[in-house]
């Protein structure tokens, strides 16, 4: 399987605004630029979908932007559908570009009227034009509401226009910037299983999908990137990000007739009761079985009732990698 997405050593720099004092004051002096990205490496391969993640200005906005061609690198290079993006128009080509917050609609046409404008924008064959809309709205769930103005409806609604609108010329690959930012809990996850199920399961799409949301990129992703101050930290799969820096296994017991003493190479880290049951959290050294947990717990005395290896929490991960960054830096 090729890689439908390749950034190598992306660099980005921005020029800070400067306020109108600071031009009265220091008219000539050199204006500070702002890195956005600093060096960023990121490979999608086809028909996967991987969440970006990152704090607040890690660059994630900034590298969709020279992915889908609307801004131009410092430095590196960015590889999309196997051209590199200084070719503007086969790039464009293969991408479909959704923002969080859609402002470029006409809010007086209806989503028919409005797509039938950028059908034009996005060169579909005339003739093919009215059963392309057609289609695409019947997939998004919008056929009821086509022909009603855009202005009259809810942020999901304009949400799917938006994807629609991106997959005009059935491209192989989309770029989402936050696409459920706006969204309430329940449209949110209509939106994602549209996502894994329609467009890339069934329709074989690639999805680069830049969001806050821990939990929509757990829920979506085969694989996630985590971006921190313009590099990209660490990028697998949700268990491999989860266990990033995690040497111990966690196993939550449940046990009668526990003593409170463990010996060997085991840790207590919780011990407490719930609905009535005793429930004591083992951490376990590398190396060391579960089977050995178990035994050693047996001969305190203790009768075991039911063991649960409790999974790395990708909110946990996720602070340790930033963290990690910010002591390097």
């Amino acid at each position: 399987m090729g890689h439908a997405i390749e950034a190598v050593g992306l660099v980005k720099t921005f020029v800070k605004t400067r306020s109108l004092r600071e031009i009265l004051l220091h008219p000539f002096g050199r204006a500070e630029r702002i890195p956005a990205l600093r060096g960023a490496d990121l490979a999608v391969r086809e028909g996967e979908i991987v969440s970006l993640l990152g704090p607040n200005g890690a660059g994630k906005t900034t590298l969709l932007k020279i992915l889908s061609c609307l801004v131009l690198p410092d430095a590196g290079r960015a590889i999309v559908g196997g051209d590199d993006t200084i070719h503007e128009n086969r790039v464009k080509r293969r991408i479909g570009l959704v923002h969080s917050d859609e402002r470029s609609f006409y809010w007086r046409l209806s989503a028919r009227e409005n797509l039938r404008f950028f059908a034009r924008l996005y060169n579909v064959p005339y003739r093919k034009t009215e059963a392309r809309l057609q289609e695409l709205l019947e997939r998004v769930d919008l056929a009821a509401a086509a022909d009603r103005p855009f202005s009259g409806y809810s942020s999901g609604m304009k949400q799917r226009v938006a994807i629609a609108r991106a997959l005009l010329h059935d491209p192989p690959i989309l770029l989402m910037d936050e696409p459920t930012r706006s969204l309430d809990p329940v449209t949110a996850i209509a939106l994602r299983d549209f996502v894994t199920e329609r467009l890339c399961r069934d329709g074989g799409k690639t999805v680069l999908l830049a969001t806050h949301d821990l939990r929509e990129a757990e829920a979506v992703s085969d694989r996630v990137a985590i971006l921190v101050s313009g590099r990209v930290r660490q990028i697998g799969t949700v268990a491999e990000v989860r266990r990033w820096g995690v040497r111990d296994r966690v196993y939550r017991i449940e046990v009668e007739g526990w003593t409170g003493a463990l010996g060997g190479p085991f840790r207590v880290v919780g011990d407490g009761t719930e609905d009535g049951l005793r429930r004591i959290v083992v951490a376990v050294e590398p190396g060391t079985s579960l089977h050995d947990v178990l035994a050693a717990i047996v001969a305190t005395g203790a009768r075991l009732r039911a063991c649960d290896e409790q999974q790395p929490d990708l909110e946990q991960a996720f602070s340790r990698i930033v963290g990690a960054e910010s002591d390097d830096a």
